[in-house]
């Protein structure tokens, strides 16, 4: 075939090469040109003013163009001593289409397309067309698809150009019926193909496609099965042979491997060769196998990774570590040596940033770890990006090295960024099961004018709240990564519209905080700010427990100087979605001397993530927190008693407390809701009052005995836990988690008066799943969850789907 494309080759070049005896070419004439530059053809065409021109080379010229592919023919002539190049253009893709694709995303294709030489803009050439027919269709055998069909269709338009249109007719999967292991002995069927992607059709295969035959997962799958029995001690396991068979239809497939066991190896030795450059006492530590255990690749792997990430680190970023087993059949045992190269010592001469477009390159510059003018570290590589990553600006980071050509000492690093937006100008309507409609308008940056500061100005208002806050964070006011940070806040509430106990507030406050580094992971926040909060309680409407409170602090309106002191330790590796690492916080926040009521408040959070394999991934989260007053809050002693005696005279049999010292009911803190104990209503459970008259008792299944309101309404209390199970779960229509995810869930948790109440057996339970979903308009989380341990007074209170959206959260 190649024979008869050569002579047509030749046939073509002597019928357009006209016979012509020998002349110096003054001057090259080239008609025909309407869309390439005459200067393209001249720096293709081996000839030049001053050339003689002979027959042969009158061929080369020729051929020099056709392989440009720019023309569809070529003609030279001569007109005196001018050498006339007379040519036909190929036309030009005005317009590439692709239609009927499912499986296989246009992007991706068009990709390959354009490697092949197939895109808008590019030079029309038939033969490349067939040749990307022929690579669809491979592509599609690949995915088990073997009743694909490709048609091009090409349109001549105007001005030489063509349209070209690819429909293609993807046809359904080739299943697979049967997957046979011929050969093993030591394992069962079922045990071998338990990490297998491939599979026959089951209860799970209408999402995961396990049983559609693909090329691609079936060579990942011999290889899970070789690693499988090397990684068990079979170091001379075989694959003899891998057999595909497709019914006639097309539409069933048969797999066979015939597999040869083997005998079990024991590690007789492990030697280390090669140029060590560490002591090898050092390389030793990386190396988790011994002699006396059984073979085991996947410990050998993890061992020569061990040693080239710690030569990666020192700056031997091309180190090579080839494991060489040799095999003693007669003893089955196998002498392990590691040999080491770690090539030339280098170090990075430039820090360069792409995709960037928004962001400044300072700002990502200040989160690398590997500096210019150093050596090589994979370590700070590898911190670097997940410090990137968690600034929340992107949705992609890659870094890349490259040896500077000409040296063996010197690499390139390239930061690849993919950037997503940081910030929002939302006016709309939200919902939550809480709060009711919520109308509001915000403006937030979390990446203000590409600087790495954060702003954000917001408005909300619902059936019982109004708040407006404005807030400023610099996370550089120095270039040692001390933050500061302002926040101004307006807000005004009603809780006689909802469940909750019955009183109103209105809050006005400032505070202003740094942060600072204490490490990598590690940070520090302090904070100082004012605040003044009118407080509103009704007798007869509002439980008399607060009333009390309020009667005996002998104020409506609480001022308060609060100081916070945080203490922040962050592994996560991610922003919106972490698979791995976790938070560890806490924080104190101290209404200070001066204060109307002194109190303290305690927070803490430990939570991790953990992948637990095939896409899963396992989240704990514990949470407490606890509050009490110091010193003496409020009226003095010789008030509280006129007071106490004035209310005990009122109410007959009834004794006043005294809670001169008691938590300020406006900080308590509460349990139940989407974010919290899922199934229950927000901040609905722990302790709970009834409002009305004296007499008013709450009976055993949270109805009143009298008073205004049939149901005991949630005060809160002084001390809380909760602890939260959670699998976040992979699903194929949901590959982007850093838009979506679902998982099951497990909370427990409540609130109680104070930290002597606390009792186990009074903790709230639920399961269920959730969807969390960075939506347009704004978070998403949608629960379906069942309290699964309650009491007869929470069923008021009880939930099963919950949902909120917009600016709330």
């Amino acid at each position: 075939m190649k024979r008869v494309a050569a002579l047509l080759l030749l046939a073509s070049l002597s019928a357009n090469a006209l016979a012509f005896a020998p002349f110096v070419v003054s001057d090259i004439r080239i008609d025909g040109l309407s869309r390439i530059a005459a200067g393209t053809v001249y720096n293709y065409l081996p000839v030049d003013k001053g050339d003689r021109m002979t027959n042969a080379q009158a061929q080369r010229a020729i051929r020099a163009l056709y392989d440009t592919k720019f023309f569809t023919d070529v003609e030279l002539s001569r007109e005196g001593d001018i050498l006339v190049i007379k040519v036909v253009e190929r036309p030009s893709i005005s317009k590439l289409t692709l239609r009927g694709n499912k499986d296989i995303k246009s992007d991706d294709l068009k990709k390959g397309l354009k490697e092949i030489g197939l895109a808008e803009g590019e030079t029309f050439d038939r033969l490349a067309l067939d040749r990307v027919r022929q690579e669809l269709i491979h592509q599609y055998y690949n995915r088990g698809k073997y009743n694909v069909s490709v048609l091009p269709h090409v349109t001549h338009l105007d001005r030489n150009r063509v349209a070209v249109e690819i429909e293609i007719r993807e046809g359904k999967a080739s299943k697979i019926k049967e997957i046979n292991i011929l050969g093993n002995h030591a394992f069962t069927d079922k045990e071998i193909r338990s990490d297998f992607e491939s599979g026959t059709t089951n209860w799970t295969s209408w999402y995961s496609k396990n049983d559609q035959y693909s090329r691609e997962k079936l060579s990942g799958d011999m290889e899970k099965l070789q690693s499988y029995y090397m990684n068990r001690g079979y170091a001379d396991f075989g694959i003899d042979s891998t057999q595909v068979t497709i019914a006639p239809d097309k539409r069933s497939m048969y797999v066979a491997a015939d597999v040869k066991e083997g005998e079990i190896y024991k590690v007789s030795a492990v030697k280390l060769l090669g140029d060590l450059v560490l002591p090898e006492t050092t390389l030793q530590r990386m190396i988790i196998v011994a002699p006396g255990d059984t073979f085991n690749r996947a410990a050998v792997e993890a061992s020569t990774d061990g040693i080239k990430a710690l030569l990666a680190n020192l700056g031997y970023a091309f180190a090579k570590v080839t494991s060489i087993p040799k095999l003693d059949k007669e003893k089955r045992t196998v002498d392990l040596t590691l040999y080491v190269e770690p090539g030339e010592r280098v170090y990075v001469r430039r820090v360069v940033f792409q995709g960037n477009t928004r962001t400044e390159d300072g700002v990502l510059r200040r989160e690398m770890r590997q500096l210019e003018g150093t050596f090589y570290s994979q370590a700070a590589i590898d911190r670097s990006k997940i410090r990137l990553q968690r600034l929340g600006y992107f949705k992609k980071v890659d870094i890349d090295k490259k040896m500077v050509p000409g040296t063996q000492d010197k690499v390139d690093v390239t930061v690849k960024v993919e950037e997503q937006s940081a910030g929002s100008m939302q006016f709309g309507v939200g919902y939550s099961q809480y709060s009711g409609m919520i109308l509001s308008a915000s403006v937030s940056q979390n990446n203000l004018f590409g600087s790495g500061d954060s702003f954000a100005v917001s408005g909300e208002r619902s059936s019982y709240y109004t708040r407006f806050n404005l807030n400023y964070y610099n996370p550089y006011l120095t270039d040692n990564g001390i933050g500061i940070g302002y926040n101004a806040t307006y807000s005004k509430t009603d809780y006689g519209n909802t469940d909750f106990a019955n009183y109103e507030t209105s809050t006005k406050a400032f505070s202003t905080y740094l942060g600072l580094p204490l490490g990598e992971t590690d940070s520090m926040r302090l904070g100082l700010g004012v605040s003044s909060n009118r407080i509103n309680t009704i007798p007869g409407f509002s439980p008399q427990l607060l009333v009390d409170y309020q009667n005996q602090l002998g104020h409506r309106t609480e001022h308060a100087w609060t100081g916070t002191l945080g203490w922040n330790h962050d592994t996560r590796n991610g922003y919106w979605a972490p698979t791995r690492g976790g938070l560890l916080a806490a924080s104190v926040d101290v209404a200070l001397p001066g204060s109307t009521a002194k109190y303290w408040k305690f927070f803490a959070e430990a939570n991790h993530y953990w992948p637990v394999g095939l896409g899963f991934v396992l989240y704990l989260d514990g949470q407490v927190g606890y509050g009490q007053t110091y010193g003496k809050n409020g009226i003095s002693d010789e008030q509280f008693d006129v007071l106490k005696k004035a209310y005990e005279t009122a109410n007959p049999g009834q004794v006043m407390a005294d809670r001169r010292n008691d938590f300020p009911f406006w900080q308590n803190f509460y349990s139940g809701g989407v974010r919290d104990v899922r199934g229950f209503q927000d901040n609905t459970l722990g302790p709970r009052a009834c409002a009305g008259p004296a007499g008013t008792m709450m009976n055993e299944n949270g109805t009143c005995s009298g008073g205004y309101y049939s149901y005991a309404q949630p005060i809160g209390g002084a001390f809380k836990v909760l602890g939260t199970a959670q699998v976040f779960i992979p699903l194929p229509f949901l590959k982007d988690i850093n838009t979506a995810r679902v998982s099951w869930f497990m909370d427990v948790g409540n609130a109680y008066k104070d930290y002597k109440s606390f009792d186990a057996s009074l903790l709230r339970a639920s399961t269920g799943v959730s969807l969390q979903w960075q939506a347009p308009i704004g978070p998403l989380i949608i629960s379906l969850a069942v309290p699964v341990r309650s009491q007869k007074e929470d069923r008021h209170y009880e939930e099963r789907i919950q949902f909120t959206f917009g600016s709330q959260f």
